[in-house]
């Protein structure tokens, strides 16, 4: 019952964290489950996938109805992602196959690095978005859109981070879209994304229900909390909290 108690708790205060800061459930998720939860990687990996999966999809919903979704950057993104994340689950699928429980620190070492990444870029997401003001994307650079969805649909099959943070970046330092588009697409493209993602960890037996189903009845109401909050708390320097404490706990993973 304390177990169940401490999972559904998690879920209100990382639901509640995505809320107040918009920062990805996996970055925010993944540590917790691997260190606080003491859940192996690959099935942390997994619960994660299928958890953002359902918290995606309500926003996916309000960006197509407000037509702030570009569909066919999502078909592009999504014709590397999917083949992406099927080489991902693939390579754990056959790391454990080897090495065991030894896939466990390869998927530690994995989420450490882009721990370290994700939150660096994050706090240059601001100057990153001046910078590149005004470029235009073209149908001609689809194909490119194409190399970020397989760059990103493999992360996400090793990890389960980065449906959101690393291919939004990408897109950012190769186009540019209007802010509430990028934001509508990407999400849109990380609903996708995300459930192919956990179809495919279920199918490889990595995903726990009952952690998921825990995490998703603690999150709902910790999202409406952190985003009736966003404007009361100062959202900006939280986020830069936050993006520290990734920091060293990344540092942590890669050398612990």
């Amino acid at each position: 019952m304390e177990l169940l108690l401490a999972k559904v708790l998690i879920g209100f205060v990382v639901g509640t964290l995505i809320g107040l800061t918009g920062l990805g459930g996996g970055v925010l998720l993944l540590p917790t489950l691997i260190f606080g939860l003491h859940i192996p990687a690959i099935i942390a990996v997994g619960s994660d996938a299928l958890f953002n999966f359902f918290t995606k999809i309500p926003a996916t919903l309000l960006h197509l109805n407000k037509g702030t979704v570009r569909r066919k950057v999502v078909v592009a993104l999504a014709f590397g992602s999917v083949p992406g994340s099927y080489m991902g689950v693939t390579l754990l699928v056959h790391l454990r196959t080897v090495y065991g429980a030894g896939v466990n620190d390869f998927i530690k070492s994995a989420v450490g690095l882009l721990l370290v990444i994700i939150p660096t870029l994050l706090l240059f997401q601001g100057r990153i978005e001046n910078h590149l003001a005004g470029k235009q994307p073209t149908m001609r650079n689809f194909a490119g859109m194409t190399l970020i969805g397989l760059i990103g649909g493999f992360l996400v099959g090793i990890t389960s981070v980065g449906s959101g943070s690393i291919i939004m970046m990408l897109l950012l330092l190769f186009y540019s879209f209007a802010p509430k588009i990028m934001v509508g697409t990407d999400i849109a493209h990380a609903v996708l994304l995300t459930g192919v993602t956990s179809l495919l960890h279920w199918k490889a037996g990595n995903v726990d229900p009952h952690l998921v189903v825990s995490l998703l009845i603690g999150s709902i109401p910790g999202g409406i909390l952190g985003s009736h909050l966003s404007t009361r708390v100062p959202v900006l320097w939280l986020r830069r909290i936050l993006c520290a404490v990734l920091l060293m706990t990344g540092a942590r993973m890669l050398w612990a």
